[in-house]
């Protein structure tokens, strides 16, 4: 027997069988000398990098390219040999030929079809035709649809009646008459039968599938020549049916519906009814139906004077698709998407609907269970990043409401923190336009109320991400008066705006910013000296002359702090976040300044130890490794700022090696 052995060309996480390794410990393969299907490895090979193939929906899920969905007589081809084993197909709106159609589908063993909407091309005596040339299919075919296909003029299906398997047929929308009604009801398994909008004029020959249909729908049968009491005479005997549709349009004026609910003892299996359209329906009449039939899980009641009552609503287990409520027009859409009659109704009952709603949206604001529940589903949506699908129009009004709630319940914690932390979402802060001086009014209450609560952490964390690499916000902040409060809160991100640190450049600022960064907190003293080693590095030098305090003081000062925090490595109450390391940049080249270059790579080091996959990418993508790995090869840097990038390079070696985009320079090896 012959083997071959050879390189596994694509990604190693697909094991095919007798995979091996070779001494380099590369994947091979082991193979006879027939090799694998080419369709097997193809397959296998998309399964593996299926996502670089699709995109995203909104809700995560992957979606394929919208050409490759089109079935047509050239992508059919794909199934026409014996490599795929098809049981259902589902060609809705496809354009095939018949020929192809026979070619592709009908040597497998089909047990589902649905030819839903089909291109004319493919007409129904066709599909029909097609099927029939597979004993197997003819006999073992449990469901078809053929809905809204098309039936030449005086053309008859009555073909179908040979499918002896089948127990689902669906024909809605179709040139389908009496006498195929009549071929399909000797079905000898037939339990479920649509024959809505067809050219069916007597349904009586239904009667002889009566012990063994479960499931009738005869929506808008506008052709029908029978009474309501002949027609009733012919359901009444079908002592299976447990599902019955017999709404119908309204211009029609039909009082099938009345009729039927008046019977007593008719049809008491009945677990599903739809009558909507039904002419002179009440409340009381349809009550009086559904309490003789416990079991009901449905009624469709949408343009009748039905559905209002109480029962209604309180009836458990009841489904109701109608127009009395939000939950009724609901039930109604996801029911009614192919019946136009009746989706246009419901748009325009839920179009009222949504007018009263603004009148008591007031009253809403001020409601606490509505407002507190409001504001977990927003943070809800936000925390799995939806977020970012939301138009920008809508989460303007999301964020307004957010704010408005925040004011009208400032004592209640769990929902300022719901509130507080929803507005941290990036996207809200940078994308969406809001009123900011209400962020400001929130962050000086929440600064003079010092409470370091949960609401207080919030608060910081939204107005960090709100002014993070955005001078405009910053320079909003600075403009509003807002100088203090930012000084009081250490916000670092201000510092990093070249054209504001000369606000910044006060004898009092500098003073107290000097205070903080000796707090024995090291959070606190963490910011402040950001805060001076933006100001030390950004500031020109004019800035410095008829200042009190110099540039040599705050590095002095800086230096000494430095010296004395504990290793980089170590935890913080609050964990530091940055969207990117640009503003870092300037504080790494700075060689003139160690002290400032100590700060940045302290910085570095601890926001990667905190979240190595994270930051160490950020670091490569923005350059920063490049200038990590120049001070480590400057000849005259401080050997203290060496050592540290020293130990940046060397800690996170495994992470920095994994990204494509490295520096030019090599990574030092450290000996």
């Amino acid at each position: 027997m012959v083997y071959f052995l050879h390189r596994v060309l694509w990604k190693q996480v697909l094991v095919l069988p007798d995979a091996l390794d070779d001494a380099q410990d590369r994947c091979v393969v082991q193979e006879e000398a027939s090799p694998y299907s080419l369709v097997s490895i193809c397959l296998d090979v998309l399964v593996a990098t299926l996502e670089q193939w699709c995109s995203k929906r909104p809700d995560g899920t992957l979606c394929l390219p919208e050409h490759w969905r089109k079935l047509t007589d050239r992508t059919a081809a794909i199934f026409q040999g014996k490599q795929t084993n098809l049981k259902q197909i589902s060609i809705q709106r496809a354009k095939l030929s018949a020929a192809a159609f026979t070619r592709a589908f009908c040597h497998h063993k089909l047990v589902q079809v649905n030819a839903t909407s089909v291109d004319s091309e493919l007409l129904a005596p066709d599909i029909i035709h097609a099927l029939q040339s597979s004993a197997w299919i003819q006999e073992n075919l449990q469901c078809l649809v053929l809905d809204s296909a098309s039936v030449p003029q005086d053309s008859r299906l009555l073909t179908l009646g040979q499918f002896i398997g089948i127990r689902t047929l669906s024909v809605a929308n179709v040139s389908f008459w009496s006498e195929d009604l009549v071929s399909v009801s000797h079905l000898p398994k037939l339990e479920s039968l649509d024959i809505s909008n067809t050219l069916v004029t007597n349904i009586s020959a239904l009667l002889t599938c009566k012990d063994r249909l479960r499931s009738l729908t005869m929506h808008y049968l506008k052709c029908l020549t029978m009474t309501s009491p002949q027609i009733l005479a012919v359901l009444g005997q079908l002592t299976c049916l447990l599902h019955l549709d017999i709404s119908n349009h309204k211009h029609l004026r039909s009082d099938l519906a009345i009729c039927l609910l008046q019977q007593k003892n008719i049809l008491p299996n009945l677990v599903s009814l739809d009558i909507s359209g039904g002419l002179d329906i009440t409340d009381e009449v349809v009550e009086s139906f559904l309490q003789q039939r416990p079991d009901m899980q449905f009624v469709g009641l949408l343009s009748t004077n039905a559905g209002y009552a109480n029962f209604f609503i309180t009836k458990q287990g009841l489904k109701v698709a109608g127009g009395a409520n939000i939950h009724q027009l609901s039930e109604a859409l996801s029911r009614y998407g192919n019946r136009s009659c009746f989706l246009k109704e419901t748009l325009c009952m839920l179009f009222k609907e949504t007018l009263s709603l603004c009148a008591i949206l007031p009253a809403i604001l001020k409601n606490l269970p509505v407002q507190f529940t409001g504001s977990a589903c927003i943070l809800n949506l936000i925390r799995q990043n939806l977020a970012k699908g939301m138009p920008i129009r809508l989460l303007s009004e999301v964020t307004c409401l957010l704010f408005e709630a925040t004011k009208n319940f400032p004592f209640y914690k769990q929902l300022q923190m719901n509130c507080l932390l929803s507005l941290t979402n990036s996207r809200i802060l940078c994308e969406v336009p809001f009123d900011r001086q209400k962020l400001l009014t929130i962050i000086r209450q929440k600064t003079t109320e010092n409470l370091k609560d949960a609401t207080f952490l919030f608060t910081l964390k939204a107005l960090w991400n709100l002014t993070d690499e955005s001078p405009s916000a910053c320079k909003y902040f600075i403009e509003n008066e807002g100088l203090a409060v930012i000084i009081q809160v250490l916000e670092n991100n201000v510092a990093e705006v070249r054209e504001l640190s000369p606000k910044l450049m006060t004898e009092d600022v500098l003073k107290h910013i000097i205070n903080l960064l000796q707090s024995t907190n090291i959070e606190v003293s963490y910011f402040a000296a950001g805060v001076i080693a933006h100001l030390t590095c950004e500031c020109d030098r004019q800035h410095w002359l008829s200042r009190d305090l110099q540039m040599s003081d705050l590095l002095q000062h800086l230096h000494v702090t430095l010296q004395n925090w504990p290793s980089s490595q170590c935890k913080m109450s609050a964990f530091v976040t940055y969207r990117s390391f640009k503003a870092f940049s300037p504080l790494l080249g700075n060689f003139s300044q160690p002290e400032v270059q100590l700060w940045a790579l302290w910085a570095v080091h601890h926001v990667c130890s905190g979240d190595p996959s994270k930051y160490c990418k950020l670091l490569v993508e923005g350059g920063g490794l490049q200038l990590v790995c120049d001070i480590q090869e400057h000849g005259q840097a401080n050997a203290q700022v060496r050592q540290m990038a020293a130990s940046i390079l060397e800690d996170f070696r495994m992470h920095f090696t994994s990204y494509q985009r490295l520096p030019t320079a090599p990574v030092p090896s450290l000996t």
